[in-house]
């Protein structure tokens, strides 16, 4: 049966959607037409944190709960206009042209890829090896769940806090949190990877019961594991206000610390957890939680 497709104009470019009446999610019928919706939508928000960064698509061409790939290299069949920056992958021992996506026009065709997931780099194209944030990757192995995540983050903004160091919390969207430091000043990734694992250790040795630092599943049960490794120019993280491949349309979602102080006091596993379309209202009502994640300029203090 072939795809129904139809043209539109987004900002004076045209493009070809397909397949709009897909259902992604099949447990609550959203379809891929609602996917590209919430992106429309959420726009103003997201393209700022997209903006200049090389990015990696997780596609799903068949919806969240079906098989999906990573796509480094912006496709050969992209359009003329869609921006691309070329990153050196020793790897491949060669350049991966990466798409960029500083639009909306790149957005809508993206998603329309079947790009349910945005993963950017922590560092912008013009300089690949200069991270511009700092960022822990709190991940809860059962039966510990969002709620140790709370814990955990909290006891990070005690060290950031003692520091003076401004950080943001965002949901990933799937299980866990994560929490950003702005740098936003010339650092390397070696220097914020090692701070990065330094602080894990530490929370380790002072809550052996609850922080894991090392990514050896065997020892995460009921703990939070604190990924560090993420502070790395050959990783990608997933993108503030990125949908997820999950049985809901959840998003990776900025939340104030106030809330995750509250869902922690409560024990209400659901208080952090968005989907689009809530996503959508409280950007209306808050604006931009991760604003100043893009410009407020942090330097690391040395680690006592």
């Amino acid at each position: 049966m072939p795809s129904k497709k139809i043209t539109v104009d987004v900002e004076g470019t045209s493009l070809t959607l397909s397949n709009l009446e897909k259902v992604f999610y099949p447990q609550t019928g959203f379809t891929k037409g609602q996917v590209i919706d919430y992106y429309i939508r959420i726009a103003p928000a997201l393209l700022p944190h997209l903006g200049n960064r090389p990015l990696t698509m997780k596609r799903y061409p068949d919806g969240a709960t079906a098989k999906f790939f990573y796509q480094k290299q912006c496709p050969e069949h992209r359009p003329d206009w869609l921006q691309t920056t070329p990153v050196w992958s020793e790897h491949n021992d060669d350049h991966i042209n990466f798409c960029v996506v500083n639009n909306l026009p790149s957005l809508v065709w993206a998603v329309n890829l079947a790009a349910l997931e945005l993963h950017t780099s922590l560092s912008a194209a013009k300089d690949v090896l200069c991270p511009t944030m700092l960022v822990f990757d709190l991940d809860p192995g059962p039966p510990a769940s969002i709620l140790e995540c709370c814990q955990v983050a909290l006891l990070l903004k005690t060290i950031f806090d003692h520091y003076q160091l401004q950080s943001f919390p965002k949901t990933s969207g799937s299980k866990g949190l994560q929490i950003y430091v702005p740098l936003n000043k010339p650092v390397t990734y070696d220097i914020t990877k090692n701070y990065a694992r330094a602080i894990a250790q530490l929370l380790e040795q002072q809550h052996p019961e609850l922080v894991v630092s090392k990514m050896t599943k065997k020892l995460r049960t009921g703990k939070v594991f604190v990924d560090w490794s993420q502070n790395d120019d050959h990783k990608t993280t997933v993108c503030v206000y990125s949908m997820r491949a999950r049985e809901h349309p959840t998003v990776s979602t900025p939340v104030s610390w106030a809330e995750v102080e509250q869902a922690f006091k409560t024990k209400d596993t659901q208080a952090l957890v968005f989907e689009a379309a809530q996503v959508i209202t409280r950007f209306e009502k808050l604006g931009d939680l991760f604003a100043p994640v893009l410009t407020l300029k942090q330097d690391l203090p040395t680690l006592k």
